[in-house]
């Protein structure tokens, strides 16, 4: 198969290597942009399958004839293009996945696009990443083992190994997007009811191997697609992980208004946006450098089985690999999309028109392949649970 990688940031690149290093995959391209980086990454990877190309996602024939290209095509650009890039495949009849992106109904529109897709025989998979992503392919895999799914909580952080305060906290994506997803509410469902709860609320402890006591809270975005997908549970939640304070202390900055979107200042007769202060500010004291990320994952899904109440759990504890110092969040979100395409357009997957991760990705195939590349998603069940 030919894949057509757009965006050559981290997640793009890392997508890139992952299917230069496969073998069903004959050809890649890598375009962006910005071609210098794309190019200093193509030099180290020395990968013959591996084509750079300069893209200007804003210019439409351009992107057309770019995405062309590929059998299959993974968006790893900013958000705000994914609506443009889905309309772009169906209309070039490729396939194509993205990482995703709540804000702004990005995903709700996307898919829209679900009849068009079908007629012109592509699919079209959002939502990508690990939150929402992978933990969307875990609960339609726990919820599929059930006869009855009524429970599904969710659980992801992406933390620094060794947290230094005051935040101990690294960036391992954007700090608008933590602020957003710190700011917007969160949607859950309660006893069968869908509703709003504010993000950074009902702080619980939680606990992983190696990283002791760490808190967890509500923040948006996490639930995606689920609450459609699975519209009879009694609850659904996301929460985020966190050591601990470190939600107090975001919650002082979101009291002050400091984080919103749309509070000015005036400073020597300059408006300026307080949020923006905050991002320029921030930034550069959060940067992960050469430091050691990981990431936590917990997914749990509960219901009846043959009658009786059982569940299914999923966890996941990545680091950055020392070898070849990729992020645990690259290697999380880049591997994720990467077998998504793959299956794809190796033909794992062939149902057409758009789908959220939990009704189309096959979990234990995914869970697999996820295993080859060095990230291990363990289950445990009521089953398991019985044996022991």
């Amino acid at each position: 198969m030919k894949v057509v990688v757009l965006g050559a940031g981290l997640m793009g690149k890392e997508a890139a290597r992952d299917l230069a290093k496969s073998d069903n995959v004959e050809k890649v391209w890598l375009a962006d942009l910005n071609v210098r980086q794309a190019e200093e990454f193509a030099s180290a990877l020395l990968s013959d399958k591996l084509d750079i190309l300069r893209l200007d996602a804003t210019d439409d024939v351009q992107l057309r004839e770019v995405m062309s290209l590929g059998d299959v095509v993974i968006n790893a650009l900013f958000y705000t293009f994914n609506e443009k890039v889905a309309r772009t495949a169906v209309e070039a009849g490729v396939h194509c996945v993205d990482l995703g992106g709540h804000i702004g109904g990005a995903t709700d529109a996307v898919l829209g696009l679900s009849d068009a897709a079908e007629k012109k025989g592509v699919t079209l998979i959002p939502d990508l990443g690990v939150a929402p992503g992978m933990i969307n392919i875990l609960s339609g895999y726990g919820a599929g083992k059930l006869d009855r799914a009524e429970s599904i909580r969710l659980y992801v952080g992406g933390i620094p190994v060794e947290p230094e305060p005051p935040l101990n906290y690294n960036l391992v994506f954007s700090l608008e997007g933590v602020f957003d997803h710190y700011t917007d509410p969160s949607l859950v469902i309660r006893k069968g009811k869908v509703m709003e709860v504010p993000s950074l609320s009902e702080i619980e402890t939680i606990r992983f191997d190696g990283y002791g006591e760490l808190e967890a809270f509500h923040t948006s975005g996490g639930t995606s697609t689920l609450s459609k997908s699975f519209p009879d549970l009694e609850t659904l939640e996301y929460k985020t992980i966190r050591y601990k304070g470190h939600a107090e202390k975001f919650q002082l900055l979101v009291d002050l208004g400091l984080l919103d979107r749309d509070s000015d200042v005036t400073v020597g007769g300059q408006a300026v946006k307080v949020r923006d202060v905050m991002r320029e500010q921030l930034t550069p004291k959060l940067r992960l450098g050469d430091k050691k990320d990981a990431v936590l994952l917990r997914v749990i899904v509960e219901g009846t089985k043959g009658g009786e109440k059982a569940y299914y759990e999923y966890d996941m504890i990545t680091e950055k690999d020392p070898e070849t110092n990729v992020t645990a969040m690259a290697r999380a979100t880049a591997n994720t999309i990467s077998i998504v395409a793959q299956m794809i357009g190796g033909g794992t997957i062939t149902k057409r028109g758009v789908h959220p991760p939990e009704t189309i990705v096959p979990g234990d195939a995914y869970i697999a392949e996820m295993k080859k590349r060095g990230v291990k998603i363990i289950e445990t069940s009521s089953e398991t649970a019985a044996t022991v």
